[in-house]
């Protein structure tokens, strides 16, 4: 399988950290964000990347390189400009192929098991979703999961109490983007609508994961000596 780590996004909430550095090579604790999730991704077996990049991405390409002092093989998705997070995928499917693949967001700290979209999804849903618990910038959260595992963006029934923060890591089949337009596309609107057409399952994983969206978190995150060894 091939993952592809999305790095393309300018970062306005960390400004000023991002007029200078692109988020994905902000550290925690001494170590890029892309980095740990390349390590990550290599440890559980998933040498193939894809990153798209746009705003200040020749840091990022100087910086990583091909890949292969990580044991990772890595291509590059160039962005004139960033094309948010579904267009920047739509545009990068030539890299990605015909197979499903995992997606994770360039600027979250997480000790997530990337194993487990490996094997341990539903194979019959066009794309898994990992969830987390809601985090205080996001307290209402963002979908449903029900007690089968199906997400919805509606709670229809007594078998689902909570909405839940979707994590920017999930699994996806590429039929899924095949045929949208070459265009800037958030990917939040599609992903209701998928979850609404029974498209997507999920799963709630409860151990480390920070959105590192503001320099208040980022400092947060570095100055917790109590955080995960990731």
């Amino acid at each position: 399988m091939k993952a592809m780590i999305l790095a393309a996004g300018r970062g306005e909430r960390m400004r000023p950290l991002t007029d200078q550095t692109p988020k994905p090579l902000l550290s925690v604790h001494g170590k890029p964000l892309i980095q740990r999730h390349i390590e990550r991704l290599v440890e559980a077996g998933i040498t193939e990347l894809v990153i798209n990049l746009a705003h200040l991405g020749e840091q990022i390409s100087d910086y990583l390189g091909d890949g292969q002092r990580f044991g990772a093989s890595i291509h590059y998705s160039w962005e004139p400009t960033a094309l948010e997070t579904a267009g920047g995928i739509r545009k990068a499917l030539p890299l990605l192929g015909d197979q499903p693949f995992l997606a994770v967001n360039g600027d979250i700290f997480t000790d997530y098991p990337f194993s487990r979209l490996l094997n341990e999804v539903n194979t019959t849903s066009l794309a898994h979703l990992v969830l987390v618990p809601n985090p205080a910038h996001n307290p209402e959260g963002d979908f449903y999961l029900t007690d089968t595992g199906k997400i919805v963006s509606t709670n229809p029934s007594l078998t689902t109490t909570a909405r839940h923060t979707f994590a920017g890591i999930a699994r996806y089949h590429p039929r899924l983007f095949k045929d949208l337009e070459e265009a800037p596309l958030p990917l939040a609107p599609l992903l209701r609508q998928w979850a609404n057409q029974g498209w997507l399952s999920g799963e709630l994983y409860h151990g480390q994961w920070t959105d590192v969206g503001t320099p208040e978190r980022l400092a947060a995150l570095n100055t917790d000596v109590g955080y995960f060894r990731i």
